[in-house]
């Protein structure tokens, strides 16, 4: 790999809580040991490039001679070009080569190995280490377990699951 990407500090994750991603109401499964840095969208054009939806804030890891892993079944894919469009970032892929190409990759999730993620500052996390952890108010009473974060754009909402009822859901 001519590019690589900045090594994680030690994190003490172990197993995640839970291996899905939430997209639009649709359950995504995450691979063990990886994580979901981005969706193609659609193709772009007509040489083969995919649109991908970012997952994450660091879109400078897309860059040419990247390796990422597309869908559940973690197909390797070289990044041949990268550059940014519209909020999101149009990739090319060596061997796809054509609109054909790219539309078969649409609905696709791209995935990185954990290991490769970038180090993130002190008392921030990355969305799946929240997920599954306990919620409770400052008196010590349980409210539930965070089951899901939904981007709104504002701000991101954090969907408690109340142990007592199961239907019902806490948003903080």
């Amino acid at each position: 790999m001519a590019k690589s990407l900045p090594k994680a500090g030690k994190r003490q994750t172990g197993k995640r809580p839970v291996q899905t991603y939430v997209h639009r109401n649709q359950r995504v499964r995450i691979p063990d040991g990886y994580m979901a840095v981005g969706m193609i969208t659609s193709a772009h054009g007509l040489r083969g490039e995919v649109k991908v939806e970012l997952h994450t804030d660091f879109p400078e890891r897309f860059a040419p001679d990247v390796v990422v892993y597309l869908g559940e079944e973690l197909e390797k894919a070289i990044i041949s070009a990268a550059r940014p469009h519209q909020g999101q970032m149009l990739l090319q892929f060596h061997g796809v080569d054509d609109r054909s190409g790219a539309d078969e990759l649409r609905g696709l999730w791209v995935f990185i190995p954990e290991e490769e993620a970038v180090e993130l500052e002190a008392d921030t996390y990355f969305v799946h280490d929240i997920i599954g952890l306990s919620v409770q108010t400052v008196d010590g009473k349980l409210l539930g377990t965070v089951e899901e974060v939904r981007f709104t754009g504002a701000n991101e909402v954090y969907v408690v699951a109340s142990p007592d009822e199961p239907h019902l859901e806490i948003l903080l």
